[in-house]
């Protein structure tokens, strides 16, 4: 039996046992969770093994790549600066960036940007090369010289290859700094995080490594009656889902392991970081953490606000996205959905973030057991959220005066 590590708050019991729960019945090799509530950690565990060959365990500072996850360090970053007065969400992305108004692109708002609407989730025209994330602009080039794929603004697609450097290039223009720089300087290196969008030399030797599915894994991840158009799309080489996945990355989808893969700037599908400081640093975008809090209150809830809901363009399922996140809705969100006002994002690593505002919550969830779903959102993440909320909605129950029946908050009545 596996050993799990670490601690959780009177309450939390039912987390860990979900978290066991994992290693036992489901094939979990090594993994960190981390969950904050009032600004502090409630749950902060790990076991399992970093490297299933060598057998060198997994640690609380272990680090494990995220792949989606990492999105919101862009997202974050750019927000931070909306916060800050240096970028307004109503402002149109060339006023920032110039070159972007070419094709037609010249009234998209960093809004619109942030909420995947903007109709750039392809890079088919020139896939990316490990050459083009040294460099940077090549990518950042190729999207401002691109044609939107619909009209911006009218449907949204989800944006997964493209968005960390539309994101990050809004901050490079007007903070003068590289998005790694930018997370180090003013978001990590304040909270004491262990996330990356390029993770330095001497951090390498604490990095997980990843143990993608087997074949038979993979398909019957595919095999999700949910998700079939999406999986029919990606085999379509004529679809947007296939431009805007494969066929915008000219490099091999399998180099998980590649320390090349962590070494450049890759920041919608390659961060990094460890469970506790992604918790954290969601903790600290919805609150308060040791005196530092990201956001403002009214920021927070425009971005948990719903901006597009429905059909995605590019998954083919429902998704729903905020500012510069996911929100509940279709089937790679892993929360209950009928908890409202939640923001986060998952990732095909198996990773998922999220914070609950209202309930003063932050989740950060790190294995390097790769998902059978593309985009993450699989049975281990949903058995830890639900074990989670179980626990809040109990402890809640007991404060003088609760409705046992319902958990805090507007709109959110238990099914």
């Amino acid at each position: 039996m596996t050993q799990i590590e670490g601690s959780t708050a009177d309450g939390f019991q039912p987390v860990r046992a979900a978290f066991e729960r994992n290693f036992a019945d489901g094939g979990e090799v090594g993994a960190g969770l981390t969950v904050y509530r009032h600004g502090s950690p409630v749950v902060d565990l790990w076991g399992g093994h970093a490297d299933p060959e060598t057998s060198r365990p997994w640690r609380r500072d272990t680090i494990a790549p995220l792949a989606s996850t990492c999105k919101t360090f862009a997202s974050g970053a750019v927000l931070l600066l909306v916060a800050r007065g240096e970028v307004d969400l109503e402002a149109p992305v060339a006023r920032y960036w110039p070159e972007f108004a070419q094709h037609g692109k010249g009234e998209i708002t960093v809004r619109t940007l942030l909420s995947h609407r903007a109709g750039l989730p392809s890079l088919h025209l020139r896939p990316i090369t490990w050459e083009d994330l040294r460099a940077w602009t090549p990518i950042t080039e190729t999207l401002a010289a691109a044609t939107p794929e619909w009209p911006p603004g009218t449907a949204h697609g989800y944006h997964g290859v493209s968005i960390g450097h539309l994101a990050g290039e809004i901050v490079r223009r007007v903070s003068g700094l590289t998005l790694s720089e930018f997370l180090a300087r003013e978001i990590a290196g304040p909270l004491g995080l262990d996330c990356y969008v390029r993770v330095p030399d001497d951090e390498l030797p604490r990095m997980a490594t990843m143990v993608i599915p087997d074949a038979e894994n993979m398909r019957l991840g595919m095999e999700v009656p949910e998700l079939a158009d999406f999986v029919e799309a990606l085999n379509d080489p004529t679809s947007l889902s296939f431009r805007a996945f494969y066929g915008s990355v000219a490099i091999d989808w399998d180099a998980t392991n590649d320390p090349r893969t962590y070494q450049v700037e890759s920041p919608s599908m390659d961060g990094v970081a460890s469970a506790h400081s992604l918790a954290r640093y969601f903790a600290a975008l919805a609150g308060e953490v040791d005196g530092i809090r990201l956001l403002n209150p009214g920021l927070v809830e425009r971005i948990r606000t719903p901006q597009a809901d429905g059909v995605d363009r590019t998954l083919r399922v429902r998704s729903a996205w905020g500012i510069g996140f996911a929100v509940p809705g279709g089937p790679f969100w892993p929360a209950p959905e009928h908890v409202t006002g939640l923001f986060g994002q998952g990732g095909a690593t198996g990773s998922f973030a999220f914070a609950d505002p209202e309930r003063e919550l932050a989740f950060g969830y790190v294995p390097n057991r790769g998902s059978e779903l593309l985009e993450g959102g699989d049975f281990r993440v949903r058995s830890l959220v639900e074990a989670l909320y179980a626990a809040v909605q109990e402890q809640d129950a007991r404060q003088p005066g609760a409705d046992p029946g319902r958990l805090p908050g507007p709109g959110v009545n238990q099914p």
